[in-house]
């Protein structure tokens, strides 16, 4: 039984560290968008 707890808390624990890199992937990925955005309009000007 307690082996079978830490298998569960490591994969929790798992989970949630891949939660954050996608949060984090995400928040770069939006970074990279707004400035894809910026430059096509300074280009349209």
């Amino acid at each position: 039984m307690l082996k079978r707890k830490i298998e569960t808390s490591s994969f929790d624990e798992l989970i949630k560290k891949n939660k954050e890199e996608i949060l984090k992937n995400k928040e770069e990925l939006e970074k990279i968008e707004k400035r894809l955005d910026e430059k096509y309009l300074a280009s349209l000007k």
